[in-house]
């Protein structure tokens, strides 16, 4: 694939996606700079720069947006939580409920105003939404065109998605890329997922029927490449073309890690200890990637058995 370089702004860079972007783009050749809140706390390959800024404002990096080719808006306060702990036992507050929301709204809004007041203005802008605008749709199908849900990440992320939507009018091609689970080794829902199969209790969580649409690492950071220079704008998902339901993933899972499959986690104690946020884990999205596909993207990963045991073996 003949990708030209490019000189790309990463907001939120230091996270697990944008790790991995920034890890892709620089043995692609291209310049990435980094926006993200605490830049010490995060190591970046040789000739990455880093900027640090406060995730709400313009204030001390909106030059920077006069120099690049693509900006790309990953920043937000994590929806399910940082560590193991906290995905497991940090309840959804109106404090964090408040938090997961302006964290991207602001963002979003700021990007609006740097790109507005630039004098050059980037060629493309890559949007960051996730699956979780469908809401709770059970076994229907789900491509693009589908409707968002009436849950509260629903709300999220059409918020999220509208906060940069002005851009448009500008001329900018702007690609909203709606995330599925992103599945890493070490980090994100994996390992938080795969732990109860670990510890000799793993099994399905509630009935096991809700839908997983996950992606590999490498696939979501190749894809978002990808639509850098392919595509029109508008709406992608960015989910593998093989959603499974939560019993098939726990069948998997079980057999890689030579573990047993026979402790279903019942629904009520899931949301006795998660509380509202137990919806993450219960309910589930089948959502199929079309508009990727339809542009000549090729998943490394389709199918989550070779993802799985790239991953867990």
């Amino acid at each position: 694939m003949n990708l030209k370089t490019k000189h790309i702004l990463i907001i939120g860079g230091s996270g697990l996606l944008g790790r991995a972007l920034t890890d892709l783009l620089v043995e692609h050749g291209d310049h990435v700079t980094i926006l993200s809140r605490n830049p010490d706390h995060v190591s970046f390959p040789t000739g990455v720069q880093v900027a640090k800024w406060d995730g709400r404002t313009t204030t001390g990096w909106e030059s920077l947006v006069e120099v690049m080719d693509v900006v790309v808006n990953l920043a937000g306060h994590r929806i399910s939580g940082n560590h193991l702990g906290e995905i497991v036992f940090k309840r959804w507050t109106s404090k964090e409920k408040t938090l997961i929301l302006s964290s991207r709204v602001d963002t979003g809004h700021a990007i609006v105003q740097a790109i507005q007041n630039a004098k050059h203005k980037p060629e493309v802008l890559l949007q960051a939404s996730a699956v979780g605008y469908y809401g709770p749709r059970g076994n229907e199908e789900l491509d693009e065109d589908a409707p968002s849900g009436n849950d509260f990440i629903s709300d999220v992320c059409r918020q999220w998605e509208a906060s940069t939507e002005k851009v448009v009018e500008w001329g900018i091609r702007r690609v909203v890329m709606r995330i599925g689970l992103v599945f890493t080794a070490h980090e994100g829902f994996l390992p938080v997922m795969t732990l109860p199969f670990r510890l000799f209790v793993g099994g399905k969580m509630g009935d096991g029927e809700q839908y997983l649409s996950w992606i590999h690492i490498k696939d979501t950071v190749m894809s978002m490449r990808f639509l850098m220079d392919h595509g029109a704008g508008g709406i992608y998902n960015l989910s593998a073309p093989s959603p499974v339901t939560n019993a098939q993933f726990s069948k998997l899972a079980g057999r890689f890690l030579h573990r047993p499959n026979y402790l279903p986690l019942p629904e009520f104690v899931l949301k006795l200890i998660m509380g509202e946020k137990a919806t993450l884990a219960l309910h589930g999205q089948r959502v199929i990637p079309r508009h990727l596909v339809e542009a000549g993207y090729s998943f490394q990963f389709p199918e989550l058995e070779a993802a799985l045991e790239s991953l867990l073996q």
